[in-house]
């Protein structure tokens, strides 16, 4: 069966994922693979930041299969590598991707408040 919405919050160690339907659900993810420091050191050439694990957002896309609307936050840049890997990989799960919003290191009821008040909005104009 196919849920209506969901809520994910991550950054390079963790994802939070929020079902927002009737039936609440939390689903935490963490990077098994993620190094203690996410940033490389001073003499390397390039961005300064190891790249994602691509598992890691493999394992995201797969909890988020039953939502048809997907709401993406989060701090620094995760949230926008995570729809990069959906354009890349998974083309039918980023075509249900609502949004992609900046949000710092909120709590669990603040991130659920946060979505419930951003898909209200946008049901409107999804119709």
């Amino acid at each position: 069966m196919a849920h209506s919405h969901a809520c994910v919050w991550l950054d390079h160690r963790v994802a939070r994922i929020f079902g927002l339907d009737e039936e609440f659900e939390e689903i935490d993810i963490r990077d098994q693979q993620s190094p203690k420091h996410i940033h490389l050191k001073a003499d390397h050439i390039g961005k300064g930041k190891s790249a994602p694990s691509i598992d890691y957002f493999a394992e995201i896309a797969k909890a988020l299969e039953p939502y048809r609307a997907i709401l993406i936050v989060g701090p620094g840049t995760a949230r926008n590598e995570f729809a990069g890997y959906l354009i890349e990989h998974d083309s039918r799960l980023r075509s249900r991707v609502w949004g992609i919003e900046a949000m710092d290191h909120p709590t669990a009821a603040q991130i659920v408040a946060a979505a419930k008040k951003y898909f209200r909005a946008a049901d409107r104009m999804h119709g």
